[in-house]
């Protein structure tokens, strides 16, 4: 017989169990991921196949995971390269913060970088007051209108940042379905990647730099995105997103005990890293 075929039906034969082994292997490090958080769902976005999920569908505080909905909103607006002039209201919010001074005026684009970069809530907060015409509850119902527009038919947004409100919940398949959607945005894409941005208000000339809040960016090559999220009562959500070949794989976590250890642990097995 060929060689060439001998070793092509050697190849065959092992497949299977080569296969099976990864699969066994998946499963257990998923079964011991579950036990350390609330909900999680995987997607591989190229073959459109979720990967794992536990909770998916429960009601739970998305914390920050809520300033993709602002950012998009925002993004689309086509106002990025419009001025803001910063007020009290617009910063009257709690850490973290950027640092925003009342009187400053910025683009709304360094806004929006804040926002998802930093996870600022200043810089959200503007936001919302901004696109909203001085009011931040107009915007809101605009959020909650486009999360029903996107499927999002377990969510309720009740503030721009995702402060622990009584009523903002959504679920891991909402955010999945609208981080979906956000990261077909070339802007959103582009933003989310960075673990930096500096930028000067436009009349008092002051440099604000954003920092990432997302760990795994510097460490993770795969890594491109998304979003981070933490309040007490919602604990540490992220949204991660990874690329390697033609793995193209997103990953939501809501309430992790450790998170950047579970979605290293979840991304390295998806990705099939030693």
């Amino acid at each position: 017989m060929n060689t060439i075929i001998k070793k092509l039906i050697k190849t065959l034969l092992i497949l299977p169990i080569f296969t099976t082994i990864l699969f066994a292997n998946a499963n257990q490090v998923f079964k011991k991921i579950e036990h350390d958080l609330d909900s999680i769902i995987i997607k591989d976005l190229n073959k459109k196949q979720l990967i794992f999920q536990k909770e998916s569908n429960k009601k739970i505080r998305p914390a920050s995971l809520t300033k993709i909905m602002t950012a998009i909103m925002a993004i689309e607006s086509g106002k990025m390269n419009s001025p803001v002039t910063i007020t009290p209201a617009m910063i009257k919010v709690e850490p973290t913060i950027l640092g925003l001074k009342a009187g400053e005026k910025v683009l709304l684009k360094d806004l929006v970088n804040a926002a998802l970069i930093k996870s600022a809530n200043d810089a959200t907060n503007a936001i919302a007051i901004y696109l909203g015409n001085g009011d931040k509850k107009r915007f809101v119902h605009g959020m909650n209108v486009k999360a029903k527009k996107l499927g999002m038919k377990n969510t309720n947004f009740q503030n721009p940042c995702g402060f622990d409100d009584t009523n903002h919940k959504s679920t891991a398949s909402d955010l999945l379905k609208l981080t979906e959607y956000a990261i077909k945005n070339k802007t959103f894409n582009a933003i989310v990647k960075k673990e930096s941005y500096t930028f000067k208000t436009l009349n008092t000339k002051r440099t604000y730099t954003a920092r990432t809040s997302n760990k795994l960016l510097a460490t993770e090559k795969y890594m491109i995105g998304v979003k981070t999220g933490y309040t007490s009562k919602a604990g540490a959500c992220l949204i991660a997103r990874a690329k390697e070949g033609k793995q193209d794989i997103l990953l939501v976590m809501l309430n992790s005990h450790n998170r950047w250890e579970n979605t290293k642990l979840a991304l390295d097995t998806v990705l099939k890293k030693k």
